[in-house]
């Protein structure tokens, strides 16, 4: 496990059980992401409706669960004639907002549109990047998040390239969502597994023999012992098998070596966008896992 990703076993599962933790892991976990965005200024050569995308798509580096989940506007609340807006709150949004202008250094020099080597020699705010995001706290948040204020979890996140003259200004406001409804509150990169390999050896593989096993294999599972005046091939790392099928390619090895699964036993690959920690993931993944069983058990008893 590192900051990024975490490697884990599942023994003891059937697939469908495997299967629903992956699902969970990419859809149902919530995180916050810009999801409304009052557009004031784009003279930019990026669409409106494409600059909201791109900077929707930017992961906020929050807490999910220090938020709740907007409420829509309900039929007969009071809101001004067509206004169907959300009424966000301090505890269920974050507001950002982003005002960039490009001008020149120099005002004297002529501006070259295409001149993308020296931009930033010549112009200011040549490039739009997620560090132009500034937080507008609402309510208390101020207070409650001062030791580690919202922020994109990338600062070097490219939003748009801009020329002298052009600008953008945009509010962006951020919800709680989950992976289900949007791919941008999905909390993974990938998430993933496989059966872990098991490779076993009918008879011994001897000598020359498993010197030539051990180089058909491109990826380094075979290794080879000493017994004292022979040598004999053994599994040093069943991990690495990709089931390349390459060492029961030859006629004699066809029949020796066995390459099987482990049916009850998967290897999980965790990638976190960054939200969370992987191993953090992983545990609200279970507990979600758990609360969808007592649910169903309770349908079934009742």
């Amino acid at each position: 496990m590192n900051e990024e990703e975490i490697v884990f076993d599942l023994v003891g599962a059937e697939p469908p059980l495997a299967n629903a933790l992956r699902r969970i892991l990419i859809a149902e976990i919530p995180t916050i992401a810009i999801e409304k965005v009052n557009m004031w200024q784009n003279t930019s050569i990026i669409p409106d409706e494409n600059l909201a995308h791109r900077v929707g798509l930017i992961p906020i580096n929050a807490d999910p669960r220090l938020f709740d989940y907007p409420v829509s506007p309900a039929a007969g609340t009071e809101q001004e004639e067509g206004d169907q807006t959300l009424k966000y709150t301090e505890n269920d949004c974050i507001k950002f907002k982003l005002h960039v202008r490009c001008t020149k250094k120099d005002p004297s020099v002529p501006m070259i549109i295409n001149n993308t080597v020296d931009e930033d020699k010549y112009y200011n705010n040549a490039n739009v990047y997620s560090s132009h995001l500034q937080w507008v706290p609402m309510g208390s948040q101020e207070e409650r998040f001062h030791s580690n204020p919202p922020r994109p979890l990338h600062e070097d996140i490219l939003i748009a390239k801009l020329r002298p003259g052009q600008e953008i200004e945009m509010e962006l406001f951020c919800e709680k969502g989950i992976g289900k409804t949007h791919a941008k509150w999905s909390p993974v990169s990938t998430a993933y597994y496989r059966l872990v390999p098991d490779i076993r050896f009918k008879k011994d593989i001897l000598n020359e023999d498993a010197k030539e096993l051990k180089a058909l294999c491109p990826v380094g599972v075979f290794d080879i012992e000493d017994l004292g005046g022979r040598s004999r091939a053994y599994v040093g790392d069943a991990r690495k098998c990709t089931t390349c099928r390459e060492c029961i390619r030859p006629e004699k090895f066809k029949d020796v070596v066995d390459l099987g699964k482990i049916k009850d036993r998967f290897e999980f690959h965790v990638e976190s966008v960054g939200m969370y920690k992987p191993s953090d993931l992983v545990i609200e993944a279970l507990k979600k896992l758990k609360e969808k069983a007592n649910h169903w058990l309770d349908v079934i008893h009742n």
